[in-house]
């Protein structure tokens, strides 16, 4: 008999969060949305989402967003019948430490982190801290800390909702940890798919930003594009399922119809296919081990199809080599390599780089960061890697640019 598990959403008016409150509001008898969290761009999706939720608390990081959110509290009451005043107001926290302060008030199940960025380790670290099961749509956190992540984890605390590492986990329920051969994630190719390096050279942000087959944030879009997406999720399957980054391999599959596989030793490859829909992944790690019915329409085998699968180009997008590089060595390395990219995604989308320039920096920074192969001792050594890299990758963008 299933029972409800109360959740935190961090992140919730991305697109990650807005699914998973979807899921939670189809699935009541599931879910209880606790708590949410939110950078506070975006006060009425923020107040629309905790009263249609009725959460007991809300934290918004952007503190002068704070009276912003309580009047579209109100507002949102106002439209929905309540009577001023005669509904329950979720407690705010506003502020950097907003989202420390509502993990720490309001215990819960599961902790879902969406939040974008390397901004998500910490809250990564203090969900973990309470014993909490912890969704983890944040990989950047895990890059960016894992030494110290891996270490917070209790056995089964971390549980995927990136869809390629959500397949692998379901993949590998078939067979024994020392049964698998070589981890295999898929890859849309990104809208630059077949374009050579010489091709890639002037593309615009407008077309590195129409993504063929998700609908996701700027970051994470130009990530994919770029395919630093795919080796931050090498680097991010490395640490969950501790295989090392030489045994995964990484194809295109234009449908994103498989979302990754896993080969074992026996010859026998295991995938995992369904249409692309983010809510499949982000029930079950709600509900992880358990699946949610009707999650997301199944595919369809009375219609033809076909499936394709074809080699990376690493001449025309070197970065999931060079994430295998990062993810080998270690220590802060990832840290370093997914600090420089958000730099150099902010100069693209800010026209300020090119986008060849994205990945180019990126290798330049981590190919100087010898003294930040060592481990992380704390959150401290962390930021300090992170703060490096990006003062580093500015340098360098700022010198390309004159």
């Amino acid at each position: 008999m299933n029972t409800t598990r109360t959740v935190l959403v961090l992140g919730s008016t991305g697109s990650i969060g807005t699914q998973a409150l979807d899921v939670a509001a189809r699935n009541p008898q599931l879910f209880r949305v606790a708590g949410i969290a939110a950078g506070g761009s975006d006060p009425a999706t923020l107040a629309a989402q905790a009263l249609a939720h009725q959460v007991d608390a809300v934290a918004i990081t952007k503190a002068t967003a704070a009276e912003d959110l309580q009047l579209a509290l109100y507002a949102e009451a106002q439209k929905r019948g309540y009577a001023r005043g005669e509904f329950k107001l979720p407690r705010i926290f506003a502020g950097g430490d907003a989202v420390l302060e509502l993990i720490a008030a309001v215990r819960v199940d599961t902790v879902l982190n969406g939040l974008p960025g390397s901004q998500g380790l910490e809250p990564t670290l203090r969900a973990l801290e309470t014993g909490a099961t912890l969704a983890l749509a944040n990989k950047e956190s895990l890059i960016a800390g894992g030494p110290l992540v891996l270490k917070a984890a209790k056995p089964g605390q971390l549980v995927p909702v990136d869809s390629e590492h959500s397949a692998m986990a379901q993949a590998l329920r078939g067979g024994r940890a020392e049964e698998v051969d070589r981890l295999v994630l898929t890859a849309s190719g990104g809208p630059f798919r077949g374009r050579t390096r010489d091709e890639l050279e002037h593309v615009s942000v407008e077309d590195a930003l129409k993504h063929p087959t998700w609908s996701m944030g700027r970051l994470i879009t130009i990530n994919s594009a770029t395919l630093i997406n795919k080796g931050l999720e090498l680097i991010e399957a490395k640490l969950l399922f501790d295989v090392p980054c030489g045994r995964i391999d990484v194809v295109v599959h234009p449908q994103s119809i498989v979302h990754s596989m896993v080969t074992f030793t026996d010859g026998s490859t295991l995938a995992q296919a369904s249409p692309p829909d983010m809510r499949l992944p982000i029930a079950l790690a709600l509900n992880w081990p358990d699946r949610v019915a009707d999650a997301a329409r199944p595919c369809r085998w009375d219609e033809a199809t076909s499936w394709t699968f074809e080699p990376l180009d690493n001449a025309a997008f070197p970065a999931v080599e060079l994430a295998r590089h990062a993810g080998t060595v270690g220590g802060c390395l990832p840290a370093v390599f997914n600090a420089a990219n958000e730099v150099m995604v902010d100069a693209f989308l800010t026209q300020n780089a090119r986008f060849t320039s994205i990945v180019d920096t990126v290798e330049r920074v981590v190919r100087a960061a010898d003294e930040w192969q060592r481990e992380p001792r704390d959150l401290e050594d962390v930021f300090a890697a992170e703060q490096w890299a990006r003062t580093r990758a500015a340098e360098l963008n700022s010198t390309e640019r004159e």
